[in-house]
């Protein structure tokens, strides 16, 4: 019985021991700091590439004027010490290393960078600064800092003495574009701002190509969607062709609609086919609605096209039987040709049929103009 109860006990001793030394190399648990580094994240999309920057944002309490090149920013490389023996560029915030993100290839102050994520560190200096993006993403800060895991270093122009002191050094998105953003570290008195540039008509298109490659590759909404994209920003042609010819094929569940057809006719346009464009577009003006109608009339003013226009305007208020706002295309027409008292007398037909206040208003101007003569 007694050499019973001490294997028992010995048993437990050895599990309580194999608890305690799977605590011990376990990750610690993660508790609030303090609010001594708060944890940040900030991004933003250009065009359909995703920026996301994670970093802890030190305080400056009270320590203004006495940050940058000092040990709390330190310029250049330098020997961080406790354990660490190589030199190291500052770590860009706080705590674990600053990350930052794309989902697409971009160009960094001009220079490319492929997509992934990145250690960001920064070599500061007295007027400029070197951008540094590591392989590395799960370092504690830049101790351990190695020069092989770059991948890109770039340089950049700070701007120091801002009116504002900024407490919590933070990373601010601006004058941003469907193809570009500037990203600017602000702490203290300083703003390290860098220029983030992609190619979006190339990412545009790799994510549409990518999407159409699974179900919606069958969604004919999806797939004019594209080609409309493609027929606007003027590129890839021949494959938004076949993707319009697909949305628009019955057999496949298309429809027919104006803004499918007129897609294909745009296109085929494009590709200089111009009698089956012709075609297209024919198809396209006898599934119009009047409001369709209007504004494919409207777009051949904006192109200087005034007799097509014209003849637009006429064909939807005989179609539509002087329907809204198929008076209003002519008066428009009419403005255009110069016919100033024709346009006159559309325009109160049209007034009287506004179907809201903004359209109110816009041809109660719209009278007054033409009344005293001038063109819309």
């Amino acid at each position: 019985m007694q050499m019973k109860t001490t294997w028992i006990n010995s048993l437990r001793t050895l599990m309580v021991l194999l608890f305690v030394q799977s605590v011990a190399t376990a990750q610690l648990i993660q508790l609030p700091d303090g609010g001594v580094n708060l944890k940040r994240l900030n991004g933003t999309r250009i065009g359909v590439t995703d920026i996301e920057i994670s970093w802890n944002a030190p305080g400056v309490k009270g320590r203004e004027g006495n940050i940058w090149g000092s040990q709390i920013a330190h310029y250049g490389f330098t020997v961080l010490g406790f354990g660490s023996n190589g030199e190291s560029p500052w770590r860009a915030g706080a705590n674990e290393n600053t990350t930052i993100s794309f989902s697409t290839d971009v160009l960094i102050n001009g220079k490319k960078l492929s997509a992934g994520k990145y250690g960001f560190f920064i070599a500061l200096y007295q007027d400029t600064s070197t951008l540094i993006f590591s392989k590395i993403t799960t370092a504690w800060g830049s101790y351990f800092y190695n020069p092989k895991n770059d991948v890109l270093r770039v340089g950049t122009m700070q701007q120091k003495d801002q009116k504002q002191s900024v407490e919590r050094l933070d990373y601010i998105f601006s004058n941003q574009t469907d193809r570009s953003v500037e990203i600017a570290l602000e702490w203290e008195r300083w703003r390290i701002p860098f220029k983030v540039e992609v190619d979006f008509t190339a990412t545009t298109l790799a994510s549409v190509r990518n999407q159409l490659s699974g179900v919606l590759g069958f969604d004919p909404p999806s797939l004019q969607a594209a080609a409309s994209w493609c027929l606007n920003n003027d590129t890839n042609f021949e494959e938004a062709l076949q993707w319009i010819n697909t949305a628009v094929d019955p057999a496949l569940g298309g429809v027919n609609s104006f803004a499918a057809l007129s897609t294909k006719a745009g296109l085929l346009n494009k590709l200089n086919r111009k009698s089956e464009a012709d075609q297209a577009m024919t198809l396209a003006l006898e599934n119009a609605s009047a409001l369709e109608m209007h504004g494919y009339g409207r777009q051949l003013l904006a192109e200087k096209k005034v007799k097509e226009a014209m003849v637009i305007f006429e064909r939807n208020y005989k179609k539509h039987k002087g329907a809204w706002p198929t008076n209003g295309g002519l008066m428009r027409g009419y403005s255009a040709m110069g016919d100033y008292k024709k346009a006159l007398e559309y325009a109160k037909l049209a007034l009287a049929q506004a179907p809201n206040d903004l359209n109110k208003k816009a041809l109660e101007q719209a009278v007054k103009t033409l009344e005293s003569g001038k063109p819309l």
